[in-house]
């Protein structure tokens, strides 16, 4: 990778030059080449600043996986403009705010959540336009037609009218974009993750911090992933961090192709495409590992050819790391992170057998400091503590929230830290070992879920006075979600249905909680404070108790 690459796109560029008929990206069977994908890019750029969008704007990317969704991420970049990539299954209720709270002036959104668009549209005054595409907009005719004939293609209505696009007609315009002079210290994209105060938190990124980070991949495994030589199956969705670190760092920047797959497909798909394609890369989240492995037809599959593997999301459980590797013959490696401050550490790709709970060392970028959490002071070699991560460019902070920013930002000796609230064990080689999470972090199945942001939609009920979740552990997908709810005392008829209906209709799928109990009241402490671990505690000594039984 040339050593000049200071923009995100800037990587792009160096492997479209150097590897122009290359297939960047393989998606339904299409082939897109690095130079058909840079035509695209710079014909969206031109498109896109017809309509008005200028350097400095944000743009919404409210779509699945799909080559849509590299052009218009790496298109908007090429004006100046800043996409804000979010879940395509998000709702209404919460695209609003983070339109309203990036200031995102447009939503580029797939025709099967473009009526979910259109109501944002509605709900945040900020925005001005809608772009929607088809996910098989950019196949050819003959598989468009192949795949409505037997229903393959999931469609969505569509309302014409003033201010709504079709991302396929943007890319008539010019393949030579307006020429607009991106520094690397403008932002590159704003990405959001869960509150502690039942809001999404926004968190801009720098061209120079992203580039860091996508160069920390390269150098850390240089030596094992070489240019133009591998093939990447891509499941994971391309609105989160760590799959833009895999995306960037191992496949465009390195000249190597990925296999794009859709949302949502199912495991035979996945493990079909690593042996039509013989993928030499592959990573998952712990809980598509355990789908993989439990697929009746695992042993059909020939997957000989992966060199590689990743996890990242969640805690790998060291079962399903064993039982991968003795099947597959490779290990999985880890890659640790966060949203804020991207990858932290990966394991060595040379490493025989990186079993969990280890989860590398440090990026060669990113300094690491083990603190006692109540006094900051460092904790002896060997020893938990909470883990700070801390680099030469610092995100700001998140966007209007001052009191969490103060929180989650700190300044020790003269140096910015951020406190990752995950408790950790470092040796005397610098080596990291996992040890607990923060504890008001929920995870199910890949998402990290804000137990205050569900509190806080269950608390909008008219009916509920209190409301306390949390996770409990579940071996499948890691935990469930959970809410303790005290109705307010004249209520009379609501019940957990009632709920959770509210709950789907202001939150993500994989946010809404899968059990609601009804208390009298919720524990608190001395000064009033929500007691969440009495309430783990207390369901995790009753499965404890389940267990033993059994």
């Amino acid at each position: 990778m040339a050593e000049d690459v200071a923009r995100v796109f800037d990587g792009f560029d160096y492997a479209c030059n150097k590897y122009p008929d290359r297939a960047a990206i393989i998606y339904l069977g299409e082939v897109f080449t690095y130079t058909r994908l840079k035509e695209l890019i710079n014909r969206f750029a031109s498109g896109i600043s017809e309509l008005g969008v200028k350097p400095g704007d944000r743009a919404i990317l409210y779509i699945g996986n799909s080559p849509q969704w590299v052009i218009a991420y790496l298109g908007l970049q090429k004006i100046g403009a800043i996409p804000v990539p979010v879940s395509p299954i998000y709702t209404p209720y919460e695209v609003s705010y983070m339109a309203e709270n990036s200031r995102a002036e447009t939503i580029i959104c797939g025709d099967t959540n473009f009526g979910y668009a259109l109501d944002v549209m509605g709900k945040a005054k900020v925005v001005k336009r809608i772009i929607w595409s088809n996910m098989a907009d950019l196949l050819p005719w003959w598989k468009r037609v192949i795949g409505e004939i037997f229903d393959r293609v999931p469609e969505g209505k569509v309302k014409k009218g003033k201010d709504i696009y079709w991302f396929k007609d943007l890319l008539k315009s010019s393949s030579k974009p307006p020429e607009v002079e991106v520094k690397d210290t403008d932002i590159a994209h704003i990405l959001y993750t869960g509150g502690t105060t039942g809001l999404p938190k926004g968190i801009p990124h720098t061209h120079r911090f992203v580039v860091t980070g996508f160069k920390d991949i390269v150098s850390r495994y240089s030596r094992h992933i070489e240019e133009a030589k591998h093939v990447f199956v891509f499941a994971g969705p391309l609105f989160h961090m760590f799959w833009q670190d895999m995306f960037f760092g191992t496949i465009i920047y390195r000249g190597n192709t990925a296999v794009l797959l859709p949302r949502g497909v199912g495991t035979d798909p996945i493990l079909d495409s690593i042996q039509r394609y013989k993928a030499t890369l592959f990573a998952g989240v712990p809980a598509l590992y355990r789908m993989l492995l439990e697929n009746d037809r695992f042993d059909m599959y020939d997957l000989s050819s992966l060199k590689y593997c990743w996890s990242a999301g969640d805690v790998l459980p060291l079962e399903i790391y064993r039982r991968w590797k003795e099947k597959v013959g490779v290990p999985i490696h880890e890659v640790y992170g966060s949203t804020e401050m991207v990858v932290y550490s990966v394991t060595d790709l040379e490493h025989p057998d990186p079993a969990p709970p280890y989860v590398g060392r440090a990026m060669p970028s990113r300094l690491f400091k083990v603190v006692d959490p109540d006094t900051l002071e460092p904790v002896p070699v060997d020893t938990p503590g909470e883990l700070l991560v801390s680099c030469d460019d610092m995100p700001p902070g998140y966007i209007d929230r001052p009191e969490e920013t103060k929180k989650s930002f700190i300044t020790l000796e003269g140096r910015v830290w951020f406190r990752t609230g995950d408790y950790v064990k470092m040796d005397s080689e610098g080596n990291i070992y996992f040890v607990d999470r923060a504890a008001d972090t929920i995870k199910y199945k890949a998402y990290r879920v804000s137990a205050a942001e569900v509190e806080a939609v269950l608390q909008d009920h008219p009916a509920v006075l209190a409301a306390c979740v949390v996770g409990v552990p579940d071996p499948a997908v890691g935990e469930r979600i959970k809410a303790f709810v005290v109705l307010k005392e004249d209520v009379r008829g609501v019940s957990a249905q009632d709920l959770i209906r509210w709950c789907r209709e202001r939150l993500a799928p994989y946010k809404v909680p899968h059990y609601i109990e009804f208390r009298d009241a919720l524990p608190k402490s001395k000064v009033g404070k929500l007691l969440r671990r009495e309430l783990r505690d207390e369901e995790r000594r009753r499965l404890m108790k389940k267990e033993l039984k059994a």
